[in-house]
């Protein structure tokens, strides 16, 4: 775990609303195992994260959907090998940046196909395949970005409005 989001900001910036990379208040940063209870890892160390930034009432919004990202990238963007090499080489990271009124959690992953939604009247009892229905419900903008150069992949971020603190309403 780490808290340098820079490598993470061109990326993203591409296609969000023009956020200024310097004006970046907090970003933290964790590697994922490739296996199933790194969801709940990332759930954790979101609701930890964003509770020490005071972001209140948007946390449980902004852990579901990392929820669903981090799954989508277990589930979907791993190869098959990835589990042998998890403890090694985490093939998942999870991004948090906040600017004083947007937080934006990012998921990256080696795969570099798109994300594929499902239209919710799809059957909707099915166990699966509601995540990004899910992503695009809580969050207010999501996309994808694949990644240039040697990391490869993708990243698949969601945008989150902040209410204006009182601090940040007199600087």
């Amino acid at each position: 775990m780490g808290t340098n989001g820079s490598t993470m900001l061109q990326p993203l910036r591409q296609g969000l609303p023009p956020l200024d990379p310097a004006a970046v208040s907090d970003a933290a940063t964790c590697a994922l195992p490739a296996h199933y209870e790194a969801v709940g890892e990332a759930r954790g160390f979101t609701r930890t994260t964003l509770d020490g930034w005071g972001t209140g009432e948007r946390t449980d919004d902004v852990c579901l959907v990392v929820s669903e990202l981090v799954t989508n990238a277990l589930r979907h963007a791993l190869p098959s090998a990835a589990p042998a090499r998890s403890d090694h080489c985490p093939p998942v990271r999870l991004h948090l940046l906040r600017w004083a009124e947007r937080l934006v959690c990012a998921v990256r992953d080696p795969s570099r196909e798109s994300p594929v939604t499902r239209d919710a009247e799809d059957d909707f009892s099915a166990e699966s395949g509601r995540g990004l229905f899910l992503v695009d419900s809580f969050s207010d903008g999501w996309g994808w970005h694949p990644l240039a150069g040697s990391l490869g992949g993708k990243v698949v971020w969601a945008l989150f409005r902040l209410p204006m603190t009182a601090q940040a309403r007199a600087d």
